[in-house]
């Protein structure tokens, strides 16, 4: 903790814009709580890779490429990670929208190889609740993914 205060002076004294710092934090967090889904059921199959990497770029907005390093840094996090809450706790600022479209988006990597093993389904079901995503939300999400595939 000290060394994180420390770093965190030291940041401010060499005038490090901290506001940027704060969003690349949050989209790491969004990054390793797509890996955790995907990693769930212990089989990262190359159609969820693929899905991560798509999903990763829509809800950030960014190009392939800075998805696939951001998710490079993320797996390493996630790794190293001892629960969800380390991720979800820098999430809650988000809007309610954006919670709802994370949550939507970690179905359809854990739907990706067209089925949801029941490990996924708990991180998903986990990571709302860190979230505060409303049950019905929830179930919203999952539906519209699985119902949109089940059209197709």
């Amino acid at each position: 903790m000290l060394n994180s205060i420390t770093s965190l002076f030291k940041q401010l004294l060499e005038g490090n814009d901290l506001g940027h710092s704060a969003q690349a934090d949050t989209n790491l967090a969004i990054a390793c709580l797509l890996c955790e889904v995907a990693g769930a059921d212990h089989q990262i199959e190359a159609v969820e890779v693929e899905a991560k990497r798509h999903l990763l770029s829509k809800l950030l907005n960014i190009d392939e490429t800075a998805a696939q390093t951001l998710l490079s840094r993320a797996e390493a996090s996630s790794k190293e990670s001892a629960s969800l809450y380390d991720f979800t706790s820098q999430l809650r600022e988000l809007s309610q929208e954006t919670r709802f479209e994370l949550i939507k988006a970690m179905w359809e990597i854990a739907n990706a190889d067209g089925n949801i093993d029941p490990l996924e389904d708990s991180v998903i079901r986990k990571t709302a609740e860190l979230l505060y995503v409303d049950h019905s939300e929830f179930i919203r999400a999952k539906l519209a993914v699985t119902q949109s595939n089940d059209s197709d």
